[in-house]
């Protein structure tokens, strides 16, 4: 019976822990690709955060990218994922070009050389997170 009373104790507990808030915890979040306050962050590219902070450490963003971007090649410190919402973003690596387009996903390993631009016409608007801070290496 002891044991019962711990254990139902311990549930109890439980329960109740997992509907307090955690501190810094928030509620959800809808933001939409076409309404987001989105900032200059280089010319030609803007960014709206949606949680973290590309200058200090892990972050998520909608990307709009002016149409013919050139970021020529470079690596980043932190791998990056993407989901491309309007237009297209140009990728290159060692493996060949990719052009990925809306509803497609890449990923970009931490350190991996690469070329990367937007299409000529329609620009790139897509939704990046990065494992860490945002940099771009140029590569030589």
């Amino acid at each position: 019976m002891k044991r019962f009373l711990i254990l139902l104790s311990i549930a109890t507990l439980l329960a109740i822990s997992s509907s307090i808030p955690v501190a810094g915890q928030e509620a959800a979040k809808h933001v939409s690709a076409d309404k987001a306050d989105y900032k200059e962050a280089v010319p030609g590219v803007s960014k709206a955060v949606l949680w973290g902070d590309p200058d200090k450490g892990a972050y998520g963003a909608f990307t709009k990218m002016a149409p013919g971007l050139d970021f020529g090649m470079h690596t980043h410190t932190n791998a990056l994922w993407l989901v491309v919402h309007k237009g297209a973003y140009l990728y290159k690596d060692s493996a060949g070009e990719k052009r990925v387009g809306p509803g497609e996903f890449l990923w970009i390993p931490a350190g991996m050389k690469h070329w990367s631009g937007s299409d000529p016409k329609d620009g790139a608007l897509f939704y990046e997170e990065a494992s860490g801070s945002f940099d771009l290496v140029p590569a030589k």
